[in-house]
């Protein structure tokens, strides 16, 4: 049976949607069989990023509905055969997804999908709250602003109170992914420093993304960054979060800075 992880966050532009592409992208390239599933009925921007735009035919909202079955909807990438898009509607309301069609969607989807990735849209509504549902892991995306961070703690108290693991009884684990970071504003105090961002939120961190254009110019030619440009420094900083999340311990390095994080990594509990 796959996992099922929820890219989420409380605060919308922090890089939600950019990151799951290439989280999942990441992992198919590992051979890894990845399916990304847009949760922001009504905007719908991940089949943007990965250039499968103009591909949309059904969506999550038809198989819901009975107009369309799930392998209909599903599109395959150009690029990684391994890895596949499951739409948002853009015509539709949020309330057209129901918690009975997406436990049956993610259901199937665990039976032929090592890895389920949700992106998840902005804010605690409806549709949030159903990306998550059905989670086993979330990856907590913030900016190093206060807004940002202040919005991802209350995701997190949602994550712990709103999840079918929360109802079980049991941990849901969490990981944060820190995006558009820059040292050098960080040492002027123009931006949080990581240890500021790790102290307020108290879970493992799995990657930095640094700030940069490389991010901004694969999302413009519809392509995860970690396939626009595997060697850029977003996308080999992916890369490590991607193989992170499989289990593997690796040191972090702050970007532009040679310091190990890896103790503040794993020497945390998740909340």
């Amino acid at each position: 049976m796959g996992k099922v992880i929820v890219v989420t966050s409380g605060k919308g532009g922090v890089g939600k949607t950019t990151s799951t592409a290439a989280l999942g992208a990441a992992l198919a390239q590992r051979n890894e069989k990845v399916v990304v599933v847009d949760f922001d009925v009504g905007l719908r921007n991940l089949d943007l990023v990965m250039g499968a735009e103009r591909r949309v035919v059904y969506d999550m909202v038809n198989v819901i509905q009975g107009d369309a079955k799930l392998p209909q909807a599903l599109i395959r990438d150009k690029r990684l055969e391994t890895l596949f898009l499951l739409p948002a509607s853009q015509t539709r309301d949020k309330d057209a997804l129901t918690p009975e069609g997406v436990e049956w969607i993610v259901g199937e989807l665990k039976k032929y999908f090592d890895w389920i990735i949700c992106d998840s849209p902005a804010g605690i509504e409806r549709g949030a709250t159903l990306a998550m549902r059905h989670a086993d892991m979330a990856v907590v995306v913030t900016n190093p602003e206060v807004s940002s961070v202040r919005d991802s703690d209350r995701i997190i108290g949602l994550l712990d109170a709103k999840t079918l693991k929360a109802e079980r009884g049991e941990r849901m684990e969490k990981h944060l992914l820190l995006t558009r970071y820059d040292a050098n504003r960080a040492e002027r105090g123009d931006m949080l420093k990581v240890d500021d961002v790790l102290d307020i939120l108290s879970i493992p961190l799995i990657g930095i993304i640094p700030e940069s254009t490389d991010v901004l110019k694969a999302s413009n030619v519809g392509a995860p960054v970690t396939l626009a440009d595997a060697r850029s420094a977003p996308a080999l900083a992916y890369f490590d979060a991607a193989r992170r999340l499989a289990g593997e311990t690796l040191p972090i390095t702050i970007p532009g800075d040679k310091r190990s994080l890896l103790g503040k990594i794993f020497g945390r509990k998740a909340a």
